[in-house]
């Protein structure tokens, strides 16, 4: 197996993970989360079958910090209440975590011994999402672990005695 149809079988287990993990995560935060990233994932696994197929590829202008945002602003009103969630919840977090880590681990090792500009930058693109999706689990851990000093820390609170 090469490292594009590699690529296609990671990107193929975490659309499978994440689908499962928003069918079973409790959080609505976490919910729409897992199926926003979901999205992504499969937009790589169409970047991946077309350099494969040896097509120019074309592909949206996708932002998962943006679609995140999105997620998160839809929800503000629900999302200031305090989110229970369960340690289930929070394991496939840390789960999806680990997931984009081994991707980007994965994706720069097989940056390093491409020679082929569209594969290097499809590579490119996908270490730079995947830094990304890692960047939002590890947020949204932290949010669902413990919302209050999540909102200390990311919304810049004064502490006031």
């Amino acid at each position: 197996m090469d490292a594009l149809e590699l690529a296609m079988k990671m990107e193929k287990d975490a659309i499978a993970f994440y689908t499962e993990a928003a069918r079973k995560t409790t959080s609505p935060a976490g919910k729409k989360m897992f199926q926003t990233i979901t999205e992504d994932e499969k937009h790589h696994l169409e970047m991946v079958s077309q350099i494969i197929k040896g097509l120019n590829i074309t592909h949206k202008d996708t932002s998962p910090m943006k679609n995140v945002k999105t997620v998160f602003e839809s929800m503000k009103d629900d999302m200031m209440k305090k989110i229970a969630a369960t340690a289930d919840d929070l394991e496939a977090f840390k789960i999806a975590m680990n997931m984009e880590k081994e991707g980007l681990e994965f994706y720069r090792k097989t940056l390093a011994g491409s020679k082929k500009e569209k594969e290097r930058a499809l590579l490119e693109r996908l270490i730079h999402e995947e830094q990304q999706h890692y960047d939002i689990f590890a947020n949204t851990y932290q949010f669902l672990a413990n919302t209050g000093n999540w909102f200390m820390w990311e919304e810049r609170s004064i502490v006031e005695g």
